[in-house]
């Protein structure tokens, strides 16, 4: 039952937002928070149950993958404007995830995972053994309810594996 009130937790405080925003009439807000309730929705119905906090983060975080890659597609198209909102709605969103890693602490991570892919195959992993420390790297941002961005994560391994 825990799982069913954080899920409700998550969708009230968006719920709450929408309300805030639309009395302070910041248009972007309301029609980012509007997209947020949309996704989680789009979610639990595609899921045929509640969500649970991870996969409501997992929703969040596509989000803002997508809009990652619409502010290159944009700002390579030479349309600032639209990257900019897009940009905007990155903010309102990552307000309702944990908050990310800083470089130095996901590289210890990522140091921590390649001593146990090592001791595990008793030598230092090699750019082949890059999808085992990946996992592992992952399942460590998970048990410690952290979130990193993959392409960073991966960029790190990758410096980690080739020095």
């Amino acid at each position: 039952m825990k799982v069913m009130s954080e899920a409700l937790s998550l969708e009230a405080q968006v719920n709450q937002q929408v309300i805030l925003a639309m009395k302070a009439h910041d248009a972007v807000r309301t029609t980012t928070l509007r997209l947020i309730k949309n996704a989680l929705k789009n979610k639990a119905i595609e899921k045929r149950e509640a969500l649970t906090p991870v996969e409501e983060q997992q929703a969040l975080a596509t989000m803002i993958k997508q809009r990652r890659d619409s502010i290159e597609q944009f700002t390579n198209g030479n349309r600032p404007e639209l990257a900019a909102k897009e940009a905007a709605e990155i903010v309102v969103i990552e307000e309702f995830l944990p908050k990310a890693l800083d470089e130095a602490a996901l590289a210890a991570l990522v140091a921590e995972a390649v001593a146990e892919v090592a001791a595990a195959t008793g030598q230092k992993p090699t750019p082949k053994e890059m999808g085992a420390v990946m996992k592992g790297v992952q399942a460590k941002l998970q048990a410690k309810s952290l979130r990193a961005e993959g392409r960073t994560v991966s960029e790190l391994v990758k410096k980690a594996l080739a020095g």
